[in-house]
């Protein structure tokens, strides 16, 4: 009886230590922007139209794309992959060009897709095309988080 009390007792303490839950790991994804989502986490360019002025508190990429273009297909994944990556040090935000075409011609964007870098530091940086994850990669670590003093050249 002693020894059936004892399991009983452990069996107690084990099951409820084993039965909680992992704590989930908060994943990041890129953020979609309408103008006003746009206006309000980057630029206000309708209350400051002559100089720029970020409005967010951490570095950030800006995707401008569209649904039918290849290329944008192409690096959705990498961003989704460093959103969840860099998810605490910047911000990934997607502008679809074909609904946001006021923000598309704001930035002159005439080629997609068009990425615009903006560090805290220093004004942004546009480049157009597809990238490679490690192209990336090192702009962020070079140029958004300064993590690397080198000059951040916007190559393929």
């Amino acid at each position: 009886m002693k020894k059936i009390t004892i399991l009983f007792a452990v069996l107690m303490v084990i099951v409820p230590v084993s039965a909680t839950k992992p704590k989930e790991k908060k994943t990041s994804k890129p953020i979609e922007l309408t103008k006003a989502t746009f206006l309000e986490k980057v630029f206000d360019y309708e209350k400051n139209p002559e100089a720029w002025s970020y409005n967010g508190d951490k570095p950030a990429i800006v995707d401008f794309y569209a649904d039918w273009c290849g290329p944008c297909r192409m690096t959705s994944p990498i961003l989704a992959e460093l959103a969840a990556e860099y998810g605490g040090k910047i911000y990934i935000y997607k502008v679809n060009v074909d609904r946001e075409t006021e923000l598309a011609g704001l930035f002159g964007v005439q080629s997609i897709p068009m990425f615009l870098f903006i560090p805290m530091d220093a004004d942004p940086r546009a480049a157009m095309g597809a990238f490679p994850k490690k192209s990336f990669r090192k702009v962020i670590d070079t140029f958004l988080l300064r993590k690397d003093k080198t000059i951040v050249r916007f190559a393929r």
